[in-house]
């Protein structure tokens, strides 16, 4: 495995080579539309009270059909590594 395949973000919108998707856990919506993570995930997933979560959804013929948590951290970073090389060709460094 090279050095970019262990770097960068854990997840990828287009599919994993080094672990892929997986049922985990089925989580209950109660009747105010909140659920809970199992203690289990949240452990192994590291979050903690107080951490923020991006909620992000996938859309096909016009429905939600995907619904994934990432810690904003990753998120950011994501954000990061997929506009940083964008931006710098729009606002060169002087």
């Amino acid at each position: 495995m090279n050095q970019k395949e262990t770097e960068g973000p854990c997840c990828s919108p287009i599919g994993d080579r080094l672990g892929g998707c997986r049922i985990e856990a089925v989580v209950s919506i109660d009747e105010r539309g909140q659920m809970v993570l199992p203690k289990e995930m949240r452990d192994k997933a590291g979050i903690r009270p107080g951490d923020k979560l991006a909620l992000i959804s996938m859309q096909k013929d016009g429905k939600t059909c995907c619904l994934t948590l990432v810690k904003v951290e990753e998120f950011a970073g994501m954000v990061k590594d997929l506009l940083g090389p964008v931006m710098a060709e729009v606002l060169p460094t002087k």
